[in-house]
């Protein structure tokens, strides 16, 4: 039998569950996925089905035959959720065979080599993403164009807005970024003539219906996606106005995994930190380094790389930025009864 363990009052009662909070999350990507669909359609589904389907046998597996568990937890949505945050963050046209292995990489090393859900200190599906990119950089790196709803391995590829911002950067070439969509098209995804990037990342207002959705639902706060869209805002919106070569703040936001890494990757419970505080610095530094590493980086987009390095911050946050205790006295006060 377990312990009970009795704790003093006062007691919080709440209706929060790992699994609704899980499918909460499920239900805010839907309008992104429904997105993908239209735009990728067969490179969509199979991307998508592929990296459900293999988190959630990896997890299955990993923890009957190799942890040894009797009670599996590949129902409470996590892996599916992993899977499609996976997914969402390849390109439409990646072989099945590299899903599959950054699928495993995702489950096998970045959750249940550390214990499983909970335990594990960065976020499974960028853990994946990061390893794929490394590994195979022409393949994570090649963009399909949008329409080609029947193309899978064959479809058109194409430089993403990414792409032209670095390059401006690079060459000092301002006329670069007359190829990046305007601000509208990048929040629509109508942008037909340039490969589209990620899965997730084409709409950026289906993001957002989504975070609408989550902190309507208070799945999630405000602190983490605002605090990372505002440090882009200011950060990037200096740089436009000291050098135009960089982009403007709007077409910083919308363009690339951005959206998509501040709504629904960096907002992760486990691996973000506890207090609204440490929530607003550790957003801060994510969206600080996704600009240094677009702008001045080897890679165009910068936001796995920075949830990943505060995601290792996140302990040392929660340590030295702590809630009151209740009941706690001051020690200006104990110094005054003295």
């Amino acid at each position: 039998m377990g312990k009970l363990i009795v704790s003093l009052s006062p007691h919080a009662h709440g209706t929060d569950t790992v699994e609704k909070n899980m499918y909460g999350v499920i239900i805010a990507l839907v309008p992104a996925l429904v997105v993908s669909l239209i735009y990728f359609g067969l490179g969509s589904a199979i991307v998508l089905a592929t990296s459900v389907l293999a988190c959630v046998l990896f997890e299955w597996a990993i923890a009957k035959f190799i942890m040894k568990r009797e009670k599996l937890t590949i129902c409470d949505g996590s892996a599916i959720l992993t899977g499609l945050l996976l997914g969402f963050n390849l390109p439409s046209n990646l072989p099945i065979w590299i899903i599959i292995l950054g699928a495993l990489v995702a489950i096998g090393v970045g959750k249940m080599t550390f214990g499983g859900l909970g335990n594990n200190p960065f976020n499974p599906a960028l853990v994946g993403r990061c390893f794929l990119l490394v590994s195979f950089p022409a393949q994570m790196t090649s963009w399909p164009k949008a329409g080609q709803l029947t193309s899978y391995l064959d479809a058109e590829t194409g430089a993403t807005p990414l792409y032209y911002m670095k390059e401006a950067i690079k060459t000092g070439d301002l006329s670069m970024l007359d190829n990046v969509p305007s601000a509208t098209q990048l929040l629509l995804g109508s942008n037909p003539t340039l490969g589209l990037g990620t899965i997730g990342e084409v709409c950026a207002l289906a993001l957002i219906l989504g975070l609408i959705y989550m902190l309507w639902k208070k799945i999630i706060t405000w602190h983490i996606p605002i605090s990372i869209i505002a440090t882009v805002f200011v950060f990037s919106g200096l740089m436009h106005v000291i050098d135009p070569v960089y982009a403007d703040p709007c077409t910083e936001i919308l363009s690339g995994g951005l959206m998509l890494g501040a709504i629904f990757m960096a907002t992760d419970y486990v691996t973000s930190p506890m207090t609204a505080k440490g929530q607003i610095i550790y957003g801060i530094a994510i969206g600080f380094l996704t600009v240094v590493i677009r702008n001045w980086g080897s890679y165009p987009e910068g936001m796995s790389f920075a949830i990943l390095i505060m995601n290792g911050f996140t302990p040392l946050i929660n340590a030295y930025i702590k809630p009151k205790r209740f009941g706690e006295v001051p020690a200006k006060a104990k110094e005054e009864k003295k």
